[in-house]
């Protein structure tokens, strides 16, 4: 995913995740640092959100539905993977993975999996923190290389 793609889910679904939350365009326009005639210019597609308007609508609806579903999971980690290409680092603890990843490898209770909307890696450990995220797949498969070894 580049910054585009994002900009694009986000612009096409700001209202659908406005009135999820039942905000009005005053509201939400307050909230996210902008003009309500902006909100609704892109809300009518006829314009796109810039991208820090979209980094602070993932930001404050990180747990929204609809985000989730059109990224796959946490919206700010797939802007936080756009930005930083790599992220070795625990993290917060996930679900495990059971509904928007595929287990690409398992050792150990380590998880190397793939998203299935976004397309980007993680390693989860044995109590699915993540550890590790990334676009490359061979940055990921280098990174479990590095993990088999170790544990």
């Amino acid at each position: 995913m580049d910054r585009d793609y994002i900009i694009q889910i986000v612009s096409e679904n700001l209202r659908t995740v406005r009135k999820e939350n039942h905000f009005t365009q005053d509201k939400m326009a307050e909230m996210v640092g902008v003009s309500k005639k902006n909100i609704i210019q892109i809300e009518k597609g006829r314009t796109l959100a810039d991208w820090t308007t979209t980094i602070a609508i993932c930001a404050i609806f990180r747990e929204n539905k609809t985000l989730h579903n059109h990224f796959g999971g946490d919206p700010m980690e797939i802007i936080e993977q756009t930005v930083q290409d790599v992220t070795i680092r625990p993290q917060e603890k996930t679900l495990g993975g059971h509904i928007m990843w595929k287990n690409i490898n398992e050792h150990k209770g380590f998880k190397l999996q793939r998203n299935l909307i976004s397309k980007h890696f993680r390693i989860l450990d044995e109590e699915n923190y993540r550890l590790f995220s990334t676009f490359d797949a061979e940055v990921a498969q280098e990174m479990w290389k590095d993990i088999e070894k170790t544990i």
